[in-house]
């Protein structure tokens, strides 16, 4: 759990960084960037994640879970070490959009199978708690960028503090290196590629481990048995063809899920720091403080509720907690219209929102990657079995939980 939620550690602190040093990058001792020009910093962050989604979720099915995390988290790294070093004056902000592409494309990389690696590791019974929590981590990095920031910009000298902020990421990204060798490799994905003999080795590791602290395990039934044989990949073509041909009420469902709490964040916290200090005369210096308070709210939420989603249901609870946030969102949005808000009330409001919003966009993550096929969740292939009846087994597997 460790090795896969600092992914979301790393998001979390990327951007809450970002956000954060954001109105600091306006002043003429660093950057002298204009605020519309700080606010694209997170949209060429996000392009990269765009990128990395794509390019490394097709190099996952080749390179293995594993592999594939090592990988990217090293493209963070030097991504995010290269913006600390972006020189000032100019249109040197220019490599700064591109170094934030970078790192981007190293997150994104692992949004592409963080997901996957945790719905076949995880029991199912429990993989609706472990999954909320484990991409609620977010928040966990969220308020460390949060109190990163809030050093560096108060007692570092102008123009170093935004610097070294940038600098705590790769640094947290080499120490992850080597908790990350004693993730194991995901034995569905070696079964998938023909690799029986390691899949068998990587199954008894993990039963050997499990068996040291709850004693010996019973022998699996037989009749839980699943044949598959490992068949060629498809392009991303072909996967959109058959997504939308044979699942497009899903496929409709998690991109909605996918871009409605996307705007959702995007919207408010890439933009956070630059709303405090404009609408409410809040110091750059000062605006940590009211991160502190939203990220708390959004880290609450998945760790609190996460377990209803196990025992109520993923329909009920991502309805729900989708419904409250929007409801209250518009209540808060005409408070702020008509001036009856100010930065703390403003920030109590959104963290109120995004204690609910926050456990269902990380049910958003859970729910896409569990509606579709599991070789199709990070990178399209398919699966299949040598009889009828073995195919027929199959087929209710690719489509089950």
């Amino acid at each position: 759990m460790i090795a896969l939620g600092v992914a979301w550690v790393l998001d979390g602190l990327e951007i809450t960084i970002a956000s954060n040093v954001g109105p600091d990058l306006t002043q003429q001792a660093t950057l002298h960037m204009s605020a519309s020009a700080v606010a694209d910093i997170a949209t060429w962050y996000l392009i990269g994640e765009v990128i990395g989604a794509l390019f490394f979720g097709q190099l996952s099915d080749k390179l293995g879970r594993r592999n594939l995390f090592m990988v990217t988290l090293a493209v963070y790294l030097i991504g995010s070490g290269l913006t600390a070093l972006t020189p000032a004056g100019g249109y040197w902000f220019i490599f700064l959009y591109g170094t934030r592409i970078i790192a981007g494309m190293g997150i994104g990389g692992e949004y592409a199978a963080i997901n996957s690696a945790i719905d076949e590791m995880i029991p199912a019974k429990y993989r609706g708690r472990v999954d909320i929590a484990v991409n609620g981590t977010y928040w966990a990095g969220a308020f460390l960028g949060t109190i990163v920031t809030l050093y560096a910009l108060n007692h570092i000298a102008v123009g170093w503090g935004w610097r070294v902020a940038y600098l705590v990421g790769p640094m947290l990204a080499l120490v992850i290196i080597f908790v990350r060798r004693h993730l194991p490799e995901s034995p569905r994905w070696q079964i998938m590629h023909g690799r029986q003999e390691q899949a068998e080795g990587s199954i008894s590791e993990i039963e050997e481990d499990v068996g040291r602290t709850k004693g010996e395990l019973p022998p699996v039934d037989q009749r839980k048995e699943l044949e598959i044989r490992p068949t060629e990949q498809i392009g991303y073509l072909a996967l959109l063809r058959s997504l939308f041909r044979h699942y497009p009420s899903r496929a409709i469902y998690g991109g909605t899920l996918m871009i409605t709490q996307s705007f959702l964040y995007n919207a408010i916290f890439f933009a956070y720091g630059l709303v405090l200090q404009f609408f409410f005369n809040v110091s750059p210096g000062n605006t940590p403080y009211y991160f502190m308070a939203f990220c708390a709210g959004n880290l609450l939420g998945p760790l609190t509720i996460g377990r209803l989603f196990d025992t109520i249901g993923r329909r009920k609870m991502i309805a729900g907690t989708y419904l409250v946030s929007g409801i209250l969102l518009v209540i808060t949005a005409q408070l702020f219209k008509a001036g009856a808000l100010n930065a703390v009330t403003q920030t109590l409001c959104w963290s109120v929102i995004f204690f609910f919003a926050s456990a269902g966009a990380s049910a958003g993550y859970l729910t896409v990657s569990e509606i579709f096929p599991l070789e199709v969740r990070p990178r399209p292939s398919r699966c299949s079995s040598p009889s009828p009846s073995a195919s027929a087994r199959s087929a209710r597997t690719c489509t089950a939980t």
